[in-house]
């Protein structure tokens, strides 16, 4: 699926409680479309693990930011002062994207021209659900699962109030049909497709 990056790339990361063990939910959005363009849960953000989260968006939308850099119009991402992250960025998009680095989340009061707010708005919906979890996950894989899960049900089952009450997958004209019962939808759709794979 190659969601159309209709924005700034935000990116940054959500402490969760793993055996009360500081984990990371990393995530980037699309300040447009609200889509997550990546996503990966890990236990530590090396080098690494952040390659492997921006690689996702090189694997689905990479045409789309050659297009964007030959007419002169660099993708920007933006995110925070982690060092893996702009090591990770420039090992992937060097040249043809542009990285606004060591972005607070108030950037626009100090001057700055973006601020790092779309992807703390997701964040902050993320605490709110985990708040009641005390002491976190008790295993990898079951906040791995709820993670996974968050994000499929922010892009594809939830409308935005801010997109005219819809879904971001459809502001990022994902083009997956899906009816009144969109994750049962989203579930049969990722069924077929596995059946055709075999």
């Amino acid at each position: 699926m190659e969601p159309k990056l209709k924005g700034r790339q935000h990116f940054d990361e959500k402490y969760i409680k793993v055996n009360k063990k500081d984990h990371y939910d990393l995530n980037c959005i699309d300040h447009v479309t609200k889509y997550i363009t990546a996503h990966l849960f890990v236990e530590k953000r090396t080098l690494a693990k952040c390659v492997d989260f921006l690689m996702q968006i090189k694997r689905t939308c990479y045409e789309q930011i050659l297009t964007k850099y030959k007419q002169n119009k660099k993708i920007v991402f933006v995110s925070d002062g982690f060092e893996n992250y702009r090591n990770a960025f420039n090992k992937l998009f060097f040249r043809v994207a542009k990285l606004r680095f060591g972005i607070p989340i108030k950037a626009k009061v100090g001057g700055l021209k973006h601020n790092n707010n779309p992807i703390e708005r997701y964040n902050g919906d993320l605490a709110s659900r985990t708040k009641l979890m005390r002491g976190g996950f008790r295993s990898f894989q079951k906040a791995e699962a709820f993670m996974n899960l968050k994000q499929i049900t922010h892009n594809f089952v939830n409308p935005h109030s801010s997109l005219n009450d819809i879904t971001p997958a459809e502001a990022a004209e994902v083009g997956i049909e899906l009816g009144r019962n969109k994750l049962l939808d989203l579930i049969k759709f990722w069924k077929k497709k596995e059946m055709t794979r075999r």
